[in-house]
């Protein structure tokens, strides 16, 4: 059974930043790309930003771009979404998703391309 646990969110004010981190655990454990979604109020879920297994290729979303930055560790199989400028638009819930079946990275952006999925956490920015 494999888990994913996202931690990391919280209460900032515009401007400022946070480091959402998602840990995998489970056994036989095989990640391929690792992906994050948000979803706010109201709205539909959104793809936000996914690194594939090495960690070399990376993708983010127009309105994230230049101001997240997603990395993993494979060795603790974690990754990390460092967010910075933070807007209130950024406010959603956060959540992480695995690909354990190594699906062509062409669709890192869309939710079928990924296997797993954590329970979120919550990212509020104030104005």
């Amino acid at each position: 059974q494999v888990q994913l646990v996202e931690s990391g969110g919280g209460l900032v004010q515009a401007g400022d930043s946070l480091r959402l981190s998602c840990a995998a655990s489970g056994r036989g454990l095989s990640l391929y790309s690792m992906g994050w979604f948000r979803q706010a109020p109201g709205k539909e879920r959104e793809f936000v930003a996914a690194i594939s297994r090495s960690g070399g290729y990376t993708y983010y979303a127009d309105s994230v771009k230049g101001r997240f930055t997603l990395s993993r560790d494979n060795a603790r199989n974690t990754v990390y979404l460092q967010m910075n400028s933070l807007k209130p638009e950024d406010a959603a819930v956060y959540y992480c998703a695995a690909d354990l079946s190594g699906r062509p990275l062409l669709s890192v952006k869309f939710g079928n391309h990924y296997d797993h999925w954590g329970q979120g956490t919550q990212v509020t920015v104030s104005s």
